[in-house]
């Protein structure tokens, strides 16, 4: 078997790629969590209580207002 290890030197290889696929998939992530997380609320007190389609509306708009300002990306500090 050949050796290929000493071909790979620790920290040459541009991982850009990687980065950015991770950076999306955790994006992904953390949006479409908080949009399930607003549709849930919205149909459960939809349809399982008497609140109705604006009582429903109203905390399902607020989870997504309070999730959106919670999990925006910040700058980074200097």
């Amino acid at each position: 078997m050949a050796d290929h290890g000493a071909e790979h030197q620790r920290g040459e290889m541009d991982i850009s790629h990687q980065v950015s696929t991770f950076n999306l998939f955790t994006g992904m992530t953390k949006w479409g969590s908080l949009h399930i997380a607003s549709l849930l609320l919205f149909l459960t007190l939809w349809f399982c209580t008497k609140s109705g389609f604006v009582g429903a509306l109203i905390p399902a708009v607020v989870l997504t207002v309070a999730g959106v300002v919670l999990l925006r990306d910040r700058a980074p500090a200097h």
